[in-house]
């Protein structure tokens, strides 16, 4: 099993920073790589960064790919950042981290994930 704890959401005005934490637990070496997904409200959940646990290769959404977010990872502390800069109310939603313990063919896609955060809030005013 894999434990994800989340922190770091909060409301925030436009043009601010926030960074993002998620720290992983269990059989962390199992993983292929470690993702964010957001889900504004009212919205489907989508994909915005992952990071390769064994390599380091990130992947960004088109949406964020000018590194406007910016993931990492903390192999010693098993713990993986989200980077927020410049966030406006569109950014707006509920930040999940995700594991993929099976496989990272599809690091884009919900379905290559099997362990999930509980989601933490960052909310924009204008």
């Amino acid at each position: 099993q894999v434990q994800l704890v989340e922190s770091g959401g909060r409301l925030v005005q436009a043009g601010d920073s926030l960074r993002l934490s998620c720290t992983a637990s269990g059989r962390t070496f199992d993983s292929y790589a470690m993702g964010w997904f957001r889900q504004p409200p009212g919205k489907e959940r989508e994909f915005v960064s992952a990071i390769s646990w064994n390599t380091g290769r990130t992947y960004y959404a088109d949406s964020v790919k000018g590194r406007r977010f910016t993931i990492s990872r903390d192999n010693a502390k098993t713990t993986v950042y989200l980077q927020l800069n410049g966030l406006q109310p569109e950014d707006t939603a509920v930040y999940f981290c995700a594991a993929a313990t099976l496989a990272d063919y599809a690091l884009t896609e919900t379905y290559e994930y099997d362990f999930w955060g509980q989601g933490t809030q960052v909310t924009v005013s204008s």
